[in-house]
């Protein structure tokens, strides 16, 4: 993964934070000091947590698990929406099924019904239906799409969850912890950052901010799915060289039998 410089940061406004009178006690730690009221986050902490967040998503991904990417405020969901996207993992953008963690199998449910309408859609076999059925069926569609469609092909529990608002994502928060799934998230001046397995001190609100952050997380799942490309392929030659070295000293064993 590339180096982030903490130029980058401080450009991108990270280190803003709310008022001094919307601080978090727990946020003491990584403030660097306050200007017109406002706190200024220490980018030197931030530089530290968010390396051993990206450190974290690379190594989850490298063992086969999926991040699923959260930010369902205004300004940061299409951020998010394009980042999982293009990293090919699960995002929730609009909002957060109550019990998607701690219910799962319900939420399959819709996840298969999705899908089931989509390629019924895309095969034309919705096509024999009469137009006010498949006004119904378009309707069902959007609003399964809103529901679960950027977790249609989630099958199982993510190994990690990614959080752009952890004020704003509380359910999402309380259901990960109680699954114990770890937590990666952006912890801004007004939020508690100990109940986050791994907290980046920073600006939840600035959508250059937003930008930086969520896609330095998706850079560190490329690297981990890379890693984890070039371990089965070193895996797979392995083999082949042990197979190689076995048939060898076979035929090797053959002919000195016929001696």
């Amino acid at each position: 993964m590339k180096e982030v410089a903490l130029l980058d940061l401080l450009k991108n406004g990270v280190h803003f934070g709310h008022q001094k009178s919307r601080r978090h006690p727990k946020m003491e730690p990584y403030i660097f000091t306050v200007r017109n009221g406002v706190n200024i986050i220490n980018l030197e902490k931030t530089l530290e947590q968010l390396n051993l967040a990206r450190e974290f998503v690379c190594d989850t991904v490298m063992k086969g698990g999926a991040v699923l990417f959260v930010g369902t405020k205004r300004q940061a969901k299409e951020i998010v929406k394009k980042h999982a996207k293009a990293v090919g993992m699960p995002f929730i953008t609009e909002r957060w099924l109550g019990g998607l963690f701690t219910n799962f199998s319900n939420v399959s449910k819709l996840q298969k019904r999705l899908n089931k309408l989509e390629e019924q859609k895309e095969s034309g076999e919705l096509d024999k239906y009469t137009k006010k059925e498949k006004l119904n069926f378009t309707k069902e569609i959007e609003k399964l799409e809103k529901l679960v469609g950027g977790i249609k092909n989630m099958s199982v529990l993510p190994a990690a969850v990614f959080v752009v608002d952890i004020k704003d994502e509380k359910t999402a928060v309380k259901e990960s912890i109680k699954k114990k799934i770890p937590l990666i998230a952006i912890t801004d001046t007004n939020t508690n950052p100990s109940v986050i397995n791994y907290p980046i001190p920073g600006n939840d609100d600035a959508t250059k901010s937003l930008e930086l952050l969520t896609g330095l997380i998706a850079e560190a799942v490329t690297e981990g799915k890379n890693m984890k490309e070039k371990g089965a392929v070193a895996e797979k030659e392995a083999d082949a060289k042990e197979k190689a070295t076995s048939d060898e000293s076979s035929k090797s064993g053959k002919q000195a039998e016929k001696k």
